[in-house]
């Protein structure tokens, strides 16, 4: 029932953004986002990546559709509730687009946030598993990549509401840009820490992948904008940008406790080799050295 959940949701997302960019649910996204510009939205193009996210997402439904299992930590029932997340995800990225054609932009914010946090901890629970091969490229991919997008797409969101609200200066964007910009540095580069554990396979590049792509697109954008403080707004993407690649290089490339590459061994004072089996385990115990006292048992 979940696995078909999944599917459902995941269809309902391309379907509604096909229905929503020809209008049949109001204004499309970016008719609505050039009437109230702000200093964090992207370049056009950088909005096709949601092609590639609705493809995956749709893979990954109909990889859990055939009986496969979101992977979890042996004892912890983490499969059903990620199934359970990752639907909320999916559907309510899918009532977002309508929510926000319809110019209903308090209820589209609360849904934008509320989407990021339930793929966000999807993502946790799957990646924390550790996945490999298989598993690792279709469960952690997709939900990287979505996470790794609304995690920037909600700050975008949130400052089309300041502007189309009218809830802090307009003409003069920056102060309070530099605000929402220091809030969302700290959320990529907690979550892309949290994620990038020892062991993650390579599939969780995907979360920092799309938040950069998601930047990039800011500074292309801030560029060319004429709005006061554009252009500062534009370094600003550029440098979180550098910095969120080079944290996802040192996270992937730093040296690991020995105890992190081989997790599950036993500790070091059991594995030895000079060490003495306990009695319980009925091993042999080895001869004794030469000079060293014997004692009576």
């Amino acid at each position: 029932m979940l696995q078909l959940l999944v599917i459902l949701s995941a269809l309902a997302m391309p379907l509604v953004a096909w229905a929503s960019q020809r209008g049949f649910f109001g204004p499309d996204n970016g008719t609505i986002s050039d009437r109230f510009p702000t200093l964090l939205v992207a370049d056009a193009y950088a909005f096709s990546i949601w092609g590639v996210i609705f493809l995956l997402d749709l893979v990954f439904a109909a990889w859990l559709l055939r009986g496969q299992r979101v992977p979890d930590r042996e004892g912890h029932p983490d499969s059903h509730r990620c199934h359970w997340l990752v639907v909320l995800g999916f559907a309510l990225t899918a009532s977002w687009m309508i929510v926000f054609s319809r110019q209903w932009f308090w209820l589209a914010l609360a849904i934008i946030w509320l989407s990021l946090i339930c793929l966000l901890w999807a993502l946790m629970l799957v990646a924390r598993a550790v996945p490999r091969g298989a598993q690792s490229w279709l469960a952690v991919l997709p939900l990287s990549l979505h996470a790794g997008w609304l995690s920037l797409a909600a700050f975008l969101n949130t400052a089309q509401v300041v502007v189309a609200e009218q809830l802090l200066p307009t003409a003069d964007q920056w102060p309070w840009t530099l605000v929402l910009w220091a809030l969302a540095a700290l959320l990529l580069l907690v979550a892309n820490a949290r994620l990038h554990a020892p062991g993650t396979g390579a599939a969780a590049l995907g979360y920092a992948t799309a938040a950069i792509w998601g930047l990039v697109g800011v500074y292309v954008k801030q560029s060319a904008s004429p709005m006061a403080g554009a252009d500062r707004s534009a370094w600003v993407a550029l440098i979180l940008a550098a910095v969120l690649a080079a944290q996802t290089v040192w996270l992937r490339v730093r040296p690991q406790h020995p105890r992190q590459r081989h997790s599950g061994s036993p500790p070091d004072s059991l594995t030895r080799d000079d060490a003495r089996p306990l009695r319980r385990t009925g091993g042999p115990t080895p001869p004794p050295i030469a000079g060293e006292p014997r004692h009576r048992h």
